[in-house]
C-alpha cells in the first residue's frame, strides 16, 4: 500500500510491496504442484499453490483499491497509463490465441497421412455445434449485452442498473463454465487423441480459463460497486473488466465458427 507524498508530478511512484515476490513463489508452487499432480495424482501441493495465489491476489488487489479509491494515487496520467497497459495486455492475449488457431488450421487444411489424411481424424466423434456449443455462444453474446448495460447504468449514475447488469453477467459466466465442464465430461475423445484432441482442448480450455478469470474480475467489480468505489469519472477497474470480457466474447465466436462448426 502506498502513502501519497507531496510531489510536483502526476505519476504514482509505488512503495515497496511484498506481493510481487510472494506472487512469484506462489506461482512456482502452483506449477510444481501441477507437475506433481500429473505424475503422482496427488493434489496437495497444487491446492497449497492455489490458496497462496488466491491470498496474494486478494491482498494485492486490496492495496491497489486503497491507492486508487481512497488515497487519490490514480491521477489522470496514471489512469492513461493503466488504459494503455490493459490495451497492450489484451493485444498480447490476441496473439496468444492466434497461435492456437494457427496450429488448428495448419493441421486441418492439410491433414497428415498419420491421421488418415482427413479432418477430423478417423475415429474422432466431434461435438454437434448446434447443441451445447450454440447455447454457450448465446450465453456469451447475452453476457456481452448485460455488461454493456451495466456500463451504461454506471455512466448514467444508475446504481441499481449497474448492479443488476454485473450480477447477471457473473451468473452467465458461471453458467458458461458449468456447461463447458459438462461438455468436457461427455467428450468421446481426449487431449491425447491425435492433433484434433490436442488443438481442441488446448484452445477451448485456455478460453475457458479466460472465462473463469473474467468472471472473477467482474465479481470483484460487483463487490467494489456494492461498496460504492466507482463513480462516473473514476471507474477504470470496471472498464478494464468490460474490455476483457468483450475480448473473451470475440475469441469464443472465432472458436465456435472455426473449431466447432467448420472444423467439426
Amino acid at each position: 500500500m502506498s502513502i501519497q507524498h507531496h510531489s510536483n508530478h502526476p505519476y504514482h511512484l509505488v512503495d515497496q510491496s511484498p506481493w510481487p515476490i510472494l506472487g512469484a513463489f506462489a506461482a512456482l508452487t502452483l506449477v510444481t504442484g501441477l507437475v506433481k499432480w500429473f505424475h503422482t495424482f496427488s493434489m496437495d501441493l497444487l491446492v497449497v499453490g492455489l490458496v497462496c495465489i488466491l491470498l496474494v491476489m486478494i491482498q494485492w488487489w486490496r492495496d491497489i483499491t486503497r491507492e486508487g479509491t481512497f488515497q487519490g494515487c490514480h491521477t489522470n496520467a496514471v489512469a492513461l497509463g493503466l488504459r494503455w497497459g490493459m490495451i497492450l495486455f489484451i493485444a498480447s492475449e490476441v496473439l496468444f490465441f492466434v497461435s492456437f488457431f494457427w496450429a488448428f488450421f495448419h493441421s486441418s487444411l492439410s491433414p497428415a497421412i498419420d491421421i488418415g489424411s482427413c479432418w477430423p481424424p478417423q475415429g474422432i466423434k466431434t461435438f454437434n455445434p448446434f447443441q451445447i456449443p450454440l447455447l454457450n455462444t448465446a450465453i456469451l453474446l447475452a453476457s456481452g449485452a448485460t455488461i454493456t448495460w451495466a456500463h451504461h447504468g454506471l455512466m448514467s449514475s444508475n446504481y441499481d442498473q449497474c448492479k443488476q447488469g454485473l450480477l447477471v453477467t457473473v451468473i452467465l459466466g458461471m453458467y458458461f463454465t458449468a456447461l463447458q465442464g459438462l461438455e468436457y465430461y461427455e467428450a468421446s475423445f481426449t487431449i491425447a487423441d491425435a492433433v484434433y484432441g490436442s488443438t481442441f482442448f488446448v484452445a477451448t480450455g485456455f478460453h475457458g480459463l479466460h472465462v473463469i478469470i473474467g468472471t472473477s474480475f467482474l465479481f470483484v467489480c460487483l463487490f467494489r460497486h456494492l461498496l460504492h468505489h466507482f463513480t462516473v469519472g473514476h471507474h477504470f477497474g470496471f472498464e478494464a473488466a468490460a474490455w476483457y470480457w468483450h475480448f473473451v466474447d470475440v475469441v469464443w465466436l472465432f472458436l465456435y465458427i472455426s473449431i466447432y462448426w467448420w472444423g467439426g
